[in-house]
């Protein structure tokens, strides 16, 4: 079998993923190369090409979980090649979002105010993959699973001991539409609410019915830090630049505490989420 879909290539520009692909190829030809195997040989026992075993122990390719185990058994590596798939893993998400995921794992503090989709920190595997599988021109079958996986590892964030206070400010407009059908839909109108209801979490929802509203120019990230310092991202300030200046900073702050400020209060918003589920 030839597994060579779009999707496992390493990118050029990505210097830690180019290392670790580099480092995990060579410990697969030393391996092999230890125990007297050919490639022609290896391929035909763990049931790929052969060009694919050279792309791999070359760097030029992201081995799958599942070569990486099946190269410990026929090389009897004894769990030691299967042992790097955490860090391969890590590999095939792109580096804005590793970094990203990294950033929001040290936070203390995250606030996100998202007007035209749910918040990708809020979403459920399938409403992810079909928000992703929308895209034009589309994505390849192996960029779309490496999207999903990407936003899905970043929710790690909930789970984090002590936590992390969160608090989002969603448009009703995105709430209100049933993308990838009823089933998904309410699924994930379930998962703003299970969430909603954390008590590290505060959500809030900006009605359509708002005469004042000032999001209108995009999305906002706002990421601080125990050290005291802080990052942020907004769509329409600062050409769309990530920023840490403290002057910088605080006019996110002021842009996104008036957002907040012209939402509904959490209690009414989850009120209003539990009515669109209850129309679902």
């Amino acid at each position: 079998m030839s597994v060579d879909e779009s999707g496992w290539e390493v990118d050029p520009d990505d210097e830690w993923g180019v290392a670790v692909v580099a480092t995990v190829g060579r410990q697969l030809r030393l391996r092999r190369e230890a125990v007297g195997m050919r490639a022609a040989e290896f391929a035909e026992a763990v049931g790929y090409g052969e060009d694919l075993v050279y792309k791999i122990e070359g760097g030029k390719r992201i081995p799958r979980p599942e070569y990486l185990d099946k190269a410990d058994e026929v090389l009897r590596a004894e769990g030691l090649l299967s042992a790097m798939k955490d860090d391969v893993a890590k590999v095939r998400y792109p580096k804005k979002v590793r970094a990203l995921a990294q950033m929001e794992g040290k936070a203390v503090e995250i606030g996100v105010y998202e007007c035209n989709l749910i918040a990708g920190l809020l979403q459920t595997p399938e409403h992810a993959r079909v928000a992703i599988e929308a895209a034009q021109p589309p994505y390849s079958q192996g960029d779309v699973d490496r999207m999903v996986a990407a936003r899905l590892s970043r929710q790690s964030v909930f789970e984090r001991d002590p936590a992390p206070a969160l608090s989002f400010v969603l448009e009703e407009g995105p709430l209100r539409r049933p993308l990838g059908g009823s089933a998904v839909w309410r699924r994930q109108l379930e998962r703003i609410l299970e969430v909603g209801s954390m008590r590290q979490v505060t959500l809030q929802v900006m009605p359509t019915r708002r005469e004042i509203h000032s999001g209108l120019d995009g999305r906002i990230e706002l990421l601080k830090f125990a050290d005291g310092t802080a990052v942020g991202r907004s769509e329409g300030a600062f050409n769309g630049r990530t920023v840490s200046d403290p002057k910088q900073i605080r006019i996110l702050e002021l842009q996104y505490g008036t957002i907040r400020a012209q939402a509904l209060p959490p209690g009414e918003s989850l009120a209003l989420i539990e009515q669109l589920l209850g129309e679902t």
